[in-house]
């Protein structure tokens, strides 16, 4: 079966006016959460055979600390520039354009598309995915182009508050 994980990027820091919000970096807490959220990944064994993710360098630099602590190629990342400032049917759009051949995958992007995105899914009352929350969600059927509103189950949600 497939499963699917939508993944937050860690908390971002504010301090640079001068930058764009695309070009925002992770504060002192963000670089901590997102090796904190791969180590637990890894612990339970998980390993995407794809990460796709928005360019945005928060989402960008959470999906390949995440990546490294799985031991996922830096080099087959996808980044995806529709998932910056996006649509909740943009990241359908997305996942089902994904190969048949990918049992898991990763998808690292925003809120509050992505609560909205994983509520619509699963059926689900997520308040909140916080700042690196991880939503897994397997689907009913084993197909990516089948994702839309209960289309899966949810199998866990994780964020890095439960370990502090």
């Amino acid at each position: 079966m497939k499963t699917l994980y939508l993944i937050r990027h860690a908390k971002s820091d504010w301090s640079d006016e001068s930058l764009s919000d695309f070009d925002r970096p992770l504060n002192k807490r963000g670089m901590k959460d997102a090796p904190l959220m791969g180590s637990h990944l890894a612990n339970k064994a998980i390993r995407p055979d794809l990460i796709i993710s928005s360019p945005a360098l928060r989402a960008k630099t959470t999906a390949l600390t995440i990546a490294q602590a799985l031991s996922y190629p830096h080099e087959s990342i996808h980044y995806d520039h529709t998932l910056y400032a996006c649509t909740m049917e943009t990241i359908l759009s997305v996942i089902r354009d994904v190969s048949p051949s990918v049992d898991t995958l990763f998808v690292f992007g925003h809120n509050p598309e992505f609560t909205e995105c994983a509520n619509f899914i699963t059926g689900g009352d997520i308040e909140n995915i916080p700042t690196c929350g991880v939503v897994e969600m397997r689907l009913l059927k084993d197909d990516w182009k089948s994702i839309g509103e209960n289309s899966a189950e949810l199998r866990g949600f994780d964020f890095p508050k439960k370990y502090r």
